[in-house]
């Protein structure tokens, strides 16, 4: 049972990682970009570092992510 939920977590990742790159939307790459990140945190919290899965959720997903959307909203687009 656990390997199929590394298996099933590892394989939204990348599903995740492949959207945050190939998206023609900024905002879209934005967006997935922290759901990735949410995705690694999960994985870290199965692999029972829990201390490890929060930091990860507090900053790469949230913190990151809203540095990302402030500079999207700085750039000026032509």
């Amino acid at each position: 049972m656990e390997y199929w939920a590394h298996f099933f977590t590892l394989l939204a990742l990348v599903l995740a990682a492949y959207l945050a790159v190939f998206l023609r939307s900024l905002i879209g790459s934005v967006i997935a970009l922290a759901a990735m990140s949410l995705i690694l945190s999960l994985e870290f919290y199965l692999l029972q570092a829990p201390d490890v899965a929060i930091a990860e959720a507090g900053i790469g997903a949230g913190l990151t992510t809203a540095i990302f959307i402030f500079a999207l909203r700085g750039v000026r687009r032509d």
